[in-house]
């Protein structure tokens, strides 16, 4: 298997991963963040698929962190209680590590072909996979500690990113 058909394989993993997770949370704040995150890994497969066909391609940088951000100020206006489970930890843990291993395989790519183009978008998709990292490495502080984290400003350091 070829290093595109990989990618766009992992990016489509990645995408179900998210609607699944969407589908799965009662909270209306994190279902919006994951659609989100679904829908950028759909745009990250079309861009694979597109350089793979050999048809000129460019990925352009997402404001994902600040829409995020946007949905948080949302959640921490209208929050009450939040409930999670055990469970849902653990999935969103798991989104994080396939985030790293996105982003270690695109740097690793990025490295090894030619391409100046390909090696551009490679690199770039590794920087909007290290954005989804940090983007979850704040949900599970937040699902850790809901009240806490809503109320500590730090977390709009997401905007730096």
């Amino acid at each position: 298997m070829d290093i595109f058909e990989f990618a766009v394989q992992k990016e489509k993993f990645s995408e179900d991963f998210y609607r699944d997770l969407a589908g799965r949370t009662r909270n209306k704040g994190l279902r919006t963040i994951f659609d989100m995150l679904a829908g950028e890994e759909a745009h990250h497969r079309q861009v694979i698929e597109r350089i793979k066909a050999k048809i000129p391609a460019r990925l352009s940088e997402t404001d994902v962190l600040s829409n995020a951000v946007d949905v948080f100020k949302r959640m921490k206006e209208g929050i009450d209680k939040f409930a999670f489970a055990a469970t849902d930890l653990e999935a969103y843990k798991k989104a994080q590590d396939i985030e790293q291993q996105s982003r270690d395989f695109y740097l690793q790519k990025a490295d090894e072909v030619e391409d100046n183009c390909q090696k551009g978008v490679f690199t770039k998709l590794a920087d909007e996979e290290k954005k989804h990292f940090l983007l979850l490495e704040n949900i599970i502080e937040f699902v850790s500690r809901p009240q806490q984290w809503l109320e500590n400003a730090e977390f709009f350091h997401l905007d730096e990113y």
